[in-house]
């Protein structure tokens, strides 16, 4: 998405921008969605991922499960920070007044995606499922080298 905002400005920075849920809204909704997506939030894909990998940190170490956390923690404070310099608040360049809101094209891009964002957040084992044999496998064969190391 921030490609598609880079293609109307041809900037990354957050400073440029401002107010966008006044000029495209449509937009500013599903970046909202992609974002609360990136903080993990539960019915959404990224809680999956984040769930996962707390469980297995919390599983070796309790120190590694806290790192993880507070990581966590930075990103979703960056990521909120982030989202509210860019849409909310007032328009700050003159620039952003002309943007113009989602295309068809995009919105055919982006709905597929959405969907994959929700249905993996709702039904994961739709797709963790399909990797246990080739996990299992491969923790198998690391639990192996490992007590093979330790033997030494």
């Amino acid at each position: 998405m921030v490609g598609m905002i880079y293609e109307r400005r041809h900037t990354r920075l957050i400073a440029e921008f401002g107010g966008l849920w006044k000029v495209i809204p449509a937009f500013s909704a599903l970046f909202l969605v992609v974002v609360l997506s990136s903080l993990g939030l539960p019915g959404l894909n990224g809680f999956v991922g984040e769930f996962l990998v707390l469980v297995g940190a919390f599983q070796v170490s309790g120190w590694l499960a806290a790192a993880a956390t507070t990581g966590i923690i930075f990103a979703a404070v960056y990521l909120l920070w982030m989202y509210q310099r860019v849409i909310f608040g007032e328009i700050t360049r003159e620039e952003n007044r002309r943007l113009t809101d989602l295309s068809p094209r995009e919105w055919a891009v982006l709905v597929p995606v959405l969907v994959f964002i929700v249905w993996i957040g709702v039904y994961p084992a739709a797709f963790t499922g399909k990797t246990e044999a080739t996990i299992a496998a491969l923790l198998a064969q690391v639990e192996s080298k490992a007590s093979v190391a330790l033997a030494r």
